[in-house]
């Protein structure tokens, strides 16, 4: 018995170790860049809910695929405007809730390349060229098909029924389902899979566990997201930054640069830079990545709003790249006023000010002591101070940093804060303790 259970601990650490080893180049990438391209994009209007909430009929919506040109589409100058704003990975809609495919598949006519005067192929273009640039390939892929017959949610309230009342018909759906799946995962081998739309069906249902199982038998190092009821790798939170961290070890917030994930012409309400960059740090700051969305235009252009900001993302990642890519969650709230990240010996905190932050800075309950403190992209070293600490105590003093006006980014200051020893922390009541 003993040894059947040391058999069993060892088992399961090796599929423990497997999944951390997999999980790492997730956990050191920080940004990705989101995709949404697809027919939407002709009128800029909601992808697949303008239809679904009854804003436009699906007739009319489908009319856009006459529309849909990529005419000026470069999928090189994608990648290289992705591996400027400093992402190590990109996540494109290969098929979103309106069952319009990007790729040329099999299992239905309902593609840009058999529907649309594209008349390619579009996806693998760009899988190649992410390939050719080093950064890791994300297929967002909707279990959701409202444009697909025996789907039990066709066009909302019509043609709706019961998967359970009508096993065969769901049969024929899931079926369709997973031939689309297994397309994606033969002919692009993605890194990620990035699912949506799981809320509507059980995991039993979509047929999670065959859904991954399929995935990893083909490629045992592949990610998938946590919208597969239950069967993914990382939590997906959307659109508002969580407060308190996720509950998986991993997590990735995914927003949109505006306020719509495709291209909307009328939609100009675009995030700043520095708001970008604010998320983006506390992100990091949370142990999370940040997955930025883009939508081109239909013709395969991206809107010079959306090229500017992630150039302007790039030159900051770029300048602070050491405190960014390859570290770990910083601080808890409490021991610093904004985000922080460590190396992944704790050997060196950064400390990150919002704004154009100069004058004094602080770290509270910081028992480690501080070899140097310099300014990230210039190396200048500053002044460090430390008050009311005492020597017969345990508690450690307040760490104040001058940081000079003429020091700072114009979006993010970061500091490099050297220490001895791996990060100490002291967070008791003060007084004896």
């Amino acid at each position: 018995m003993k040894r059947i259970i040391l058999l069993f601990f060892f088992f399961v650490s090796i599929r423990v170790f497997s999944q951390e080893n997999k999980m790492q180049w997730f956990a050191d990438a920080k940004l990705g860049i989101f995709i949404h391209w697809g027919i939407y994009s002709v009128n800029g209007i909601d992808e697949s809910w303008s239809f679904y909430n009854k804003k436009i009929s699906h007739a009319d919506y489908m009319k856009q695929l006459s529309g849909f040109t990529a005419s000026e589409y470069k999928p090189h100058a994608w990648v290289e405007l992705i591996k400027r704003s400093g992402a190590r990975y990109a996540v494109i809609t290969a098929k979103h809730h309106d069952g319009v495919a990007l790729w040329n598949t099999q299992m239905n006519e309902l593609s840009v390349p058999k529907k649309t005067p594209a008349a390619s192929d579009v996806l693998s273009p760009f899988v190649h060229a992410l390939r050719e640039y080093d950064i890791k390939v994300g297929t967002y892929f909707s279990l959701i098909d409202w444009s697909y017959s025996d789907y039990t949610g066709f066009l909302k309230d019509s043609s709706r029924y019961d998967s359970k009342k009508d096993p065969e018909r769901w049969k024929r759906f899931t079926g369709f389902c997973m031939g689309q799946i297994s397309e994606i995962s033969l002919q692009f081998n993605p890194d990620l899979f990035w699912f949506d739309g799981d809320w509507e069906h059980s995991a039993e249902e979509w047929l999670a566990p065959e859904i991954r199982k399929m995935i990893l038998d083909h490629n045992p190092e592949t990610i998938i997201n946590g919208r597969l009821q239950g069967y993914g790798d990382y939590d997906t939170p959307e659109q508002n930054f969580p407060v308190t961290k996720p509950n998986l070890k991993y997590w990735e917030l995914c927003m949109t640069i505006n306020d719509n994930w495709g291209y909307q012409q009328r939609d100009t309400n675009y995030k700043t830079p520095y708001e970008i960059i604010s998320i983006f740090a506390d992100a990091i700051s949370m142990g999370g990545n940040l997955l930025l969305d883009i939508g081109p235009k239909a013709d395969g252009s991206i809107p010079k709003e959306q090229e500017y900001m992630l150039t302007e993302l790039g030159q900051w990642t770029g300048k602070h790249s050491e405190a960014i890519f390859n570290t770990i969650a910083g601080l808890p709230h409490g021991h610093f006023y904004g985000p922080t990240t460590l190396s992944k010996d704790s050997l060196i905190l950064y400390l990150f000010l919002p704004a154009k932050t100069s004058g004094d800075v602080v770290i509270k309950g910081l028992d480690t002591k501080i070899k140097r403190v310099s300014v990230v992209g210039s190396n200048e070293q500053l002044p460090v101070k430390i008050v009311g600490k005492i020597s017969w105590s345990k508690v450690p003093g307040l760490v104040y940093i001058h940081v000079p006006e003429p020091s700072t980014d114009r979006y993010m200051t970061v500091l490099k804060v050297d220490l001895e020893n791996p990060v100490r922390l002291y967070s008791g009541k003060g007084g004896f303790n």
